[in-house]
């Protein structure tokens, strides 16, 4: 069965998007200067998306039946997170709907361990890695800590990765199945974005350097372009083109890595969407991250991905100790500052460490940049109208 579909300049074009968080926001708004139809589809009722959107669907992103019903009427079918169902979105592709990035890529990103497999498998450099089945298993590899427990399914934003550095931390040890991931001694932690289209044109925008919580292992903040050699951007950007092709993938790829103290590029994870490791480019570059998912799922020419001043962006995450509707303290001191942008996503209720925002900060001197996310961070905090 193939069906019928519209041109994107067609009015009955429709683009729809499994997810309704925060990256659904910033596509739609890079959605609407394409003047693009946009259907999504999220659980909860008050997701960021659901005031931007022609049409709001409430709905498990993951049950079959929702996902199907969901897509039967898109020309074109994308996701902002990778837990969905992936035999709907095969269903949908068989029957003529356009989803990209490919349902067998998300499948084979959904798991970590299947991830780590096909680094190896397509000689792409990794740490070295173990995968376990349960917690029992751990006590066969204690020669290998200290490693970071990674689950293979349903980690995000730091959730499902701990630290194991020797035996005494096997008690508080994940027990679905995982991988042991080596400890890296790296210098730094960087990202690189890169996009391709149908007609397997590819872009890439410069590494960012990553900047991680010591704890809760999500992105505090970080600086664009990354203040690495050639040599390291040559080695990323490779190795973020031949993941990508290797995918036959069609959409965006962030591909988080470490660089080495001996100046060797290590693959973290992979994301096949727009990622946290390009907020920034929304202000710094010709063209955001959000704008060339859309130009790649959509088959139009790669936009240019060049930054035009350095930048920096600081993740607004919800501060210990509240929880409830959001209050954001110290607004107005950071709007007074040159250069900072906010960007809120409509988010009600705030909880420790949870994405609320990011500050966008663009500056022309790499020192006075870094000075201004210190002061951003200081001077900014998402609390609660109770404690």
């Amino acid at each position: 069965m193939v069906k019928a579909t519209h041109s994107f300049f067609d009015k009955n074009f429709k683009l729809g998007i499994l997810g309704g968080g925060q990256l659904g926001r910033m596509l739609i708004q890079s959605a609407i200067d394409f003047n693009l139809n946009i259907k999504i589809l999220d659980p909860d009722p008050e997701a960021p998306c659901k005031t931007l959107a022609n049409e709001f669907v409430v709905g498990k992103l993951t049950d079959f039946e929702t996902v199907y019903k969901f897509g039967k009427d898109l020309d074109v079918l994308t996701i902002e997170i990778e837990n969905v169902n992936i035999e709907a979105l095969k269903k949908l592709r068989d029957e003529g709907v356009n989803v990209f990035p490919q349902p067998e890529a998300i499948e084979l990103i959904q798991d970590k361990r299947k991830q780590k497999q096909f680094y190896k498998e397509n000689n792409i450099p990794t740490s070295d890695f173990i995968l376990i089945d349960n917690v029992d298993d751990l006590n066969n590899y204690e020669h290998f800590l200290p490693a970071f427990q990674k689950l293979g399914k349903e980690g995000y934003d730091g959730r499902g990765v701990q630290k194991i550095s020797n035996k005494n931390d096997f008690a508080k040890a994940f027990s679905a199945p995982s991988l042991l991931e080596k400890a890296i001694d790296f210098e730094k932690e960087i990202a690189v974005i890169v996009a391709r289209n149908a007609k397997g044109e590819i872009s890439l925008f410069p590494p960012v350097e990553m900047v991680f919580h010591p704890t809760k292992f999500l992105v505090e903040y970080l600086l664009s372009p990354a203040q690495v050699s050639n040599d390291i951007i040559l080695q990323a950007n490779d190795i973020a083109r031949n993941i990508i092709e290797k995918l036959n993938m069609k959409g965006i790829l962030a591909v988080e890595m470490f660089v080495t103290k001996d100046g060797k590029v290590l693959v973290n994870e992979i994301a096949p969407r727009p990622h946290n490791s390009g907020h920034q480019t929304i202000k710094a570059n010709f063209t955001s991250q959000y704008e060339q998912h859309l130009r790649a799922i959509l088959n139009l020419p790669m936009g240019d991905t060049r930054s035009h001043t350095l930048s920096a962006m600081v993740n607004l995450l919800g501060a210990e100790g509240f929880e409830g509707n959001a209050v954001y303290e110290g607004m107005d001191e950071i709007l007074s500052m040159q250069g900072v942008y906010p960007h809120l996503y409509g988010k009600i209720n705030t909880k420790p460490f949870r994405k609320m925002g990011h500050i966008t900060i663009l500056e022309n001197d790499l020192e006075l940049l870094k000075k201004k996310v210190f002061e951003v961070k200081e001077k900014i905090r998402v609390i609660s109208d109770k404690n």
